[in-house]
Parts: structure tokens; C-alpha cells; sequence
């Protein structure tokens, strides 16, 4: 009696055990896991209806107004920390705040020693780049756009490899405590940024 056919099972099993190795030995990455929602991200839906996901982070420039104070009404960049050094109060932590916050804070340190209930503008001039790595035909940096999604920063970077997954990424990003973590994201999520886009490559 012939051996082939318990020979080839042995090997579809051999085969398939070797790929399930591969796909755990793929994600030794100890970062954590986190699906979009606990992350405080979007889609482009919910963006548009007018949440503010974006947070103020490291080298984004921003054009701060204090009314009637053209002295200290400027175009400031948060350091490589995302904080602000401001003339007469210091440096003020800016890094994962809205620019509302940033405003409280501003008129904060300012009131009442220097400037009595002052009014604070604050607009951002320039966001800080977002990355794409992985299965893309042109990995790099590139500028933040309002609202761009997975899929758009995708286009921006060349599009797919032959080996790319298309509908399941991972977003690295820095979480409140400033720790980062890897968010579970698909071609509609609304990036931030800052952000990095990792486009996996499928196994079979």
C-alpha cells in the first residue's frame, strides 16, 4: 500500500504549523494593542461632525494672539516635547492639549501677575508630518492634511506593494500618559498627526 497520500498530510500539516509560527513570529512586537475607540480616534464621518480629535504635539507650529499685546502676539514651535516656551510665563506643556486648552493655559499663567482676564487666540500654522511604512511603494514622511484617512495616506505614499494588506493597518501612536501604543485601523480611519501608518504584509 502507497505512502503518498499520508506523506503529503504530513506535510500540509508540517506546512501549516510552520505559517502559524510565521504569523506569531511576524507580531513580536511588544507593543500594545488598543482598538480605535479606547485610542479617542475617528472615522471620517466622525470627524467631519466636528470632534476634535487632533491634538497639539512636538514641532507643530501655531500663531498665538494676545489682543491688544502686539509684543507678545507670534508665530511660536512646540519643542520636541510639545511644549511651549512663552515670553514671561515660561514654558507651558502643550502636548496633547486642543488649542482651546492651550489658550486656558496661556491666559492662565498670565492672569492676574501680568495681564488682567487677557484674551488668547491660538491657530495652528503648520501640523507636524505623519509616516507610512510597511508594504508601500514609497515608506517616508509626509505633511498632515485635515482629515485624511488611512487609505488617502496610502495614495499619498505610492500605493500597495503586491504584499500589502488592504484593509487592516495598524496607526502607532503616543496615548494620554505618553506612552505608545498600536491602534487596530482600516482604510476609512482618520489619522492624526503625527501619527504612523503601518501597512502589514499578508502572509498568504
Amino acid at each position: 500500500m502507497s505512502t503518498e497520500p499520508s506523506t503529503i498530510a504530513s506535510l500540509r500539516r508540517r506546512g501549516l504549523f510552520f505559517a502559524m509560527f510565521a504569523l506569531a513570529a511576524c507580531d513580536s512586537d511588544s507593543t500594545p494593542i488598543i482598538p480605535m475607540a479606547a485610542a479617542g480616534g475617528s472615522s471620517l464621518g466622525e470627524a467631519a461632525s466636528g470632534r476634535d480629535t487632533n491634538k497639539l504635539g512636538p514641532n507643530d507650529r501655531l500663531r498665538i494672539t494676545i489682543f491688544g499685546q502686539p509684543t507678545l502676539t507670534g508665530e511660536y514651535t512646540l519643542d520636541g516635547n510639545g511644549v511651549l516656551a512663552f515670553p514671561l510665563i515660561g514654558n507651558v506643556p502643550a502636548n496633547g492639549s486642543t488649542t482651546s486648552e492651550l489658550q486656558q493655559k496661556i491666559a492662565g499663567k498670565l492672569n492676574p501677575e501680568y495681564l488682567i482676564n487677557p484674551s488668547v487666540s491660538a491657530e495652528i500654522v503648520n501640523r507636524r508630518p505623519f509616516y507610512v511604512v510597511g508594504e508601500v511603494q514609497k515608506p517616508g514622511n509626509y505633511p498632515y492634511v485635515t482629515d485624511m484617512t488611512a487609505v488617502n495616506a496610502i495614495a499619498m505614499a505610492g500605493g500597495f506593494t503586491r504584499r500589502a494588506r488592504k484593509n487592516d493597518f495598524y496607526i502607532r501612536r503616543l496615548d494620554k500618559d505618553g506612552k505608545m501604543v498600536r491602534i487596530e485601523a482600516n482604510a476609512g480611519t482618520v489619522l492624526q498627526a503625527g501619527d504612523t501608518l503601518e501597512v502589514r504584509e499578508r502572509l498568504f
